[in-house]
This record gives structure tokens, C-alpha cells and sequence, in this order.
């Protein structure tokens, strides 16, 4: 029986084998000097939080299922980067106490929905309040926030004060501009009734309006983009547009491939959730920082933190209640969406394969899934296990461990972002973003 691509790096030592499909593993093997010659472009200088020493990732905490036992193969050139790259994992950082990026970036952040609403005035009463309802300044605003942390970042790394350029400042608004007007088309196309706790643009004021809506928002996100008057930083931006549109088509599709599947998932997720991130920090690297190199930093953070915070959101969807969310609980599965959580769980059950092709169209297809994935189920074994107080007789319970891998997978992504940034300068910002990633790992909404 053949074994899943993510399944075919096992640890042997410090040396590993990939298939030839991916060509970038990510190794857990202790460290040796045969790990050192994997490190190619890697071996740049990384600054630690004090002193310049070299910092390097933490160990995260293992699942219980066959992943410890591998090496990681799962990711393409796409994913993370030029080149094939294999590293070690140490203690991360000396500091304690990490900045907090909420705090360190309120201040730039509190003027940002008014000045979007500033960008989306118009004359007409019902559309502006159409393009308003979602500005309220309820939102995470997490990527408005990532972008102004990365831009401090940068002007510090490349030896400017840390305050923002109007230019960055414009970026980290139209950040949310564009993300927004995704949600809103989202909405349409799902069908959604409930988006942040309430209900949709699509439900109230129904669904020509709502796309209406959503297109008027890009529309201003373009004006404003075309008004920062860098060439370089049009496309990089326009980029996005254009995954926004190619990851929905690929959310729209499935494939038969198992391989193919779990590749197909990671890469609509960039497209869908990461590619705004990404290009978004590189976008207010090209203002600051003409060098190649340091651009990649900013993109490769944002990538890998875009992928991670997906994957969260994708286990949410499975472990937290719809009051939590402020959208209703399962709801990519009643949308025919195979996410990590259910393709881990195909190893294990491989009745779940139907369903997937299928798109869990099929009667009580929801509700088994759910069950395959989150659900422990008695097996009918029996174990007698005796305490100084009472004899309590266990039962065997088979469950996947969908959920605990896909965490998994998120921490390892999270530590390549903080590989990525520790390459910059020193400085609050740059720590505030590797603390970033723990709230990434954390949240639970």
C-alpha cells in the first residue's frame, strides 16, 4: 500500500529522502554537521534578541500520531523558496518576554477605519453603508497590523527611523481593503449568513448588492494603491487580486491523487489567505529596502504566517463553537471543503476519500466526517486499570489525530517564519512579529 507523500520522509540519522514530487523537506534530526551543509542560502547571519547570536527555532510539541516519527515532506519550491533547505531546531531566542504587537502597533492603527471610510466615501447612502459595515473597527485587523510591524521592521533594518513612510501606511490600509472585499464576495459565492459575529452583506441587502459592494471596496483599494506611485509595488499588489480569484476556482475543484489533494490544499490556501500577507510585506519592503534579499525575508514571513494562521482557522472550524467563531461551526465541510483536519484524517480512514470526491454531498456525509475526524468511538476492547481508590475499566478509543497534526503542521510554519525575520535587525517590531507567531498558534477565535 502505497504511504501519503507527507508519510515518506522517515528520520534515519541526519539523512532523509524525499519524493520526487517535492523538493524541500523540513528535517527534525538532532544537529550535525550534515544538517550544516543543507543549510545553503540559511547560513546568513540570524541577529537574536541582545546579543547577535545566533537564533534558532524551538522544538514544538509533537502529536501523538506518525508524524514525530517522520521527516516532513511537504512543501515545493512554491512554498519555501529557491532552494532545498534542511535545519535544526535549538531554543529560540533569550528574551523572556517578547513585545506585544497589538501594543506596539495601536497607535498607528487607530486612525485605520476612518481612513478607509475616508477612501470609500461616496454620495449614495445605501452603498456607503454597504462598504462601511465591516469597517465598524471590530475586526482583527491582523493583517493591517502585520504590515505596519514589518514596515517598522524594515526602516530599522535598513538603518532609517522606525516610523512609517506614507507609503507603508497606505499598504497596511489597503491591506485590509482588499481582505474585506474578499470576505464580502466570499460571502456570495458560500452563500454565508453570518461574518465577525453578524449577519452578512449578502443576507440583508442580498447578493447583486453584496458583489456590488465588494467591487466598489477593490476599486478603492486600486485608487489608493495607484496614488503610493511605485510601479513595483502595483504589481506586487495586483498579484494578489489575481491568487484572491485562482485560489476560489481552486477551492472550487478536488483531486483524486491523494498527494495531489494535500499540494492542491496548500496551495489555494496560499492563494486564498497567505498571498495577501506575503506580498503586502513585500510591498512595503520595495519602499524601504531595494535588496532582493531582504524583500524575500518579508515575503517569506508573511507566506508562512498566512499558511499558519489557515490552518488554525481550518481546526477552529472543527474544535470551537459558532460563538466563538462569529460564524457557524463545520463550515467547510457543509461546503464540500476537505481542509488538514480531514485530509490527516484520510490516512487513518480511508472511508473518507468517498465522501471528499463526492464533496460530502451525500446524506449524513457532514456528521460522519465530523465524527472521523474529531469524535472518539469505543472499539469494544476492554482494559481493567486499577487506582487505591477504584477499579475503572477503560475503554480502547480509535480517533484521528487530523486535528493534532494540522497544529502541527501550523507550528512548523510558524517557525519558519521566525527564521525568516530573525535575519533583520534587532528591534521591538521584529520581536513583536516572532511573538506574533505563538498568538497565531494560540487563538482560539
Amino acid at each position: 500500500m502505497a504511504v501519503p507523500w507527507w508519510g515518506q520522509c522517515r528520520r534515519s540519522g541526519t539523512s532523509f529522502t524525499c519524493t520526487s514530487l517535492f523538493e524541500t523537506a523540513w528535517c527534525f534530526s538532532r544537529p550535525s554537521s550534515a544538517s550544516a551543509s543543507c543549510l545553503g542560502r540559511t547560513s546568513r547571519r540570524s541577529w537574536s534578541h541582545s546579543e547577535g547570536r545566533q537564533a534558532e527555532l524551538s522544538t514544538p510539541i509533537k502529536p501523538k500520531g506518525s508524524i514525530p516519527d517522520y521527516c516532513l515532506c511537504f512543501l515545493s519550491r512554491q512554498f519555501l523558496g529557491s532552494s532545498p533547505r534542511c535545519y535544526s531546531c535549538r531554543n529560540l531566542h533569550s528574551d523572556a518576554k517578547l513585545k506585544d504587537p497589538f501594543t506596539l502597533a495601536q497607535k498607528d492603527l487607530k486612525s485605520l477605519y476612518d481612513d478607509i471610510r475616508k477612501e470609500l466615501f461616496v454620495s449614495k447612502e445605501e452603498l456607503k453603508f454597504l462598504c462601511d459595515y465591516y469597517f465598524d473597527g471590530k475586526g482583527k485587523a491582523i493583517r493591517p497590523m502585520i504590515v505596519v510591524l514589518m514596515a517598522r521592521a524594515l526602516n530599522i533594518h535598513s538603518n532609517r527611523s522606525g516610523d512609517l513612510l506614507p507609503g507603508q501606511r497606505a499598504i497596511a490600509m489597503i491591506s485590509e481593503m482588499i481582505h474585506t472585499a474578499s470576505l464580502v464576495h466570499d460571502d456570495v459565492i458560500d452563500g454565508s449568513d453570518r461574518r465577525r459575529g453578524k449577519t452578512t452583506i449578502n443576507e440583508i441587502w442580498g447578493e447583486k448588492k453584496a458583489i456590488l459592494a465588494g467591487d466598489f471596496i477593490l476599486s478603492a483599494a486600486s485608487m489608493a494603491l495607484a496614488r503610493i506611485g511605485n510601479i513595483t509595488v502595483v504589481k506586487v499588489l495586483s498579484q494578489v487580486i489575481e491568487d484572491l480569484v485562482r485560489g476560489e476556482f481552486m477551492q472550487l475543484g478536488s483531486k483524486e491523487n491523494e498527494n495531489e489533494r494535500f499540494k492542491h490544499y496548500l496551495e489555494k490556501t496560499f492563494k486564498k489567505t497567505a498571498s495577501l500577507i506575503a506580498n503586502s510585506c513585500k510591498a512595503v519592503s520595495i519602499l524601504v529596502n531595494s535588496d532582493p534579499e531582504v524583500q524575500e525575508i518579508a515575503f517569506q514571513y508573511g507566506k508562512n504566517v498566512g499558511i499558519a494562521f489557515q490552518l488554525v482557522d481550518d481546526v477552529l472550524d472543527f474544535t470551537s463553537g459558532a460563538s466563538q467563531l462569529g460564524k457557524p461551526s463545520a463550515a467547510d465541510l457543509r461546503l464540500g471543503l476537505a481542509t488538514g483536519p480531514v485530509l490527516f484524517a484520510c490516512q487513518q480512514f480511508p472511508e473518507l476519500h468517498a465522501m471528499i470526491m463526492r464533496r460530502f454531498s451525500s446524506k449524513g456525509d457532514v456528521d460522519r466526517a465530523w465524527e472521523y475526524v474529531l469524535q472518539v468511538r469505543p472499539m469494544g476492547t476492554r482494559r481493567a486499570v486499577r487506582s487505591r481508590t477504584l477499579r475503572v475499566t477503560f475503554h480502547f478509543l480509535l480517533q484521528s489525530d487530523g486535528v493534532e497534526q494540522t497544529n502541527y503542521l501550523a507550528q512548523r510554519y510558524c517557525q519558519e517564519a521566525i527564521r525568516h525575520i530573525s535575519l533583520l535587525r534587532p528591534s521591538a517590531e521584529r520581536d513583536a512579529l516572532i511573538r506574533l507567531t505563538e498568538m497565531v498558534l494560540a487563538r482560539d477565535k
